[in-house]
């Protein structure tokens, strides 16, 4: 029987316990597994850092959002995915979130294109146990809530929106006003009232407000 050697970074501890009672408390398919945990970017690119001198991580479990010490910016899990993409090809990378929005999904999923992601709303030891030869002998692997996500967006590919008509749309979605978005998007105000308007036209719906427009975004599955 072969051993996998699990990472799993999550800024919620008793979640990375559960995960570890599920996996090491018997034999997974054909895998006998070892589970290492951290909480934060820092602390997991070190586990992660160290593992490559020995045995490097079969499977790196990753929540998107993670406890900060003092990074600027702040570092999140999609960054150490990224990283783990780069340093540790070999390992299987799967996300674990609470995030189950298109949006952020479909952004992960091209910034690191993972072996796998998970809801965490949908963990349990059923689909964790699942989850761990799927990826391993024929990723990729998730949770009913993210390939919906994913059908969702393969469903919009030709409506012709770019990144940044989706992180328009992603900001509205929680609640940033108009006027605050030009401190997170390279466009100025102007620019992106456009934009909303070439939205809305393209959705069919000139003439409503914001609201609508998100409730649009939200049914297409941009959001």
């Amino acid at each position: 029987m072969s051993t996998l050697r699990i990472l799993a970074v999550d800024d919620h501890e008793m979640t990375t316990m559960g995960y570890k009672y599920i996996l090491e408390d018997q034999p997974v398919d054909d895998f006998e597994i070892q589970m290492d945990m951290a909480k934060d970017y820092e602390s997991g690119r070190e586990k992660l850092e160290r593992s490559l001198q020995s045995f490097p991580y079969d499977i790196i479990l990753l929540d998107i959002q993670l406890a900060q010490r003092n990074e600027e910016p702040p570092k999140t899990g999609e960054d150490l995915g990224v990283l783990a993409r780069e340093i540790s090809p070999n390992s299987k990378i799967v996300f674990m979130s609470s995030y189950s929005d298109n949006y952020r999904i479909n952004s992960i999923l091209q910034t690191v294109d993972p072996e796998g992601y998970m809801v965490k709303s949908e963990i349990d030891q059923h689909t964790l146990r699942e989850m761990v030869p799927t990826v391993m002998k024929n990723p990729p692997y998730y949770t009913h809530k993210a390939l919906a996500a994913i059908r969702r967006k393969m469903a919009n590919d030709d409506m012709g929106l770019d990144q940044t008509d989706k992180r328009i749309l992603h900001l509205l979605s929680i609640g940033t006003k108009t006027k605050d978005m030009v401190d997170h998007l390279p466009l100025s105000l102007p620019g992106i009232e456009n934009r909303k308007r070439q939205i809305k036209s393209l959705f069919g719906i000139e003439k409503q407000n914001d609201q609508a427009l998100i409730n649009e975004a939200r049914h297409r599955g941009f959001i």
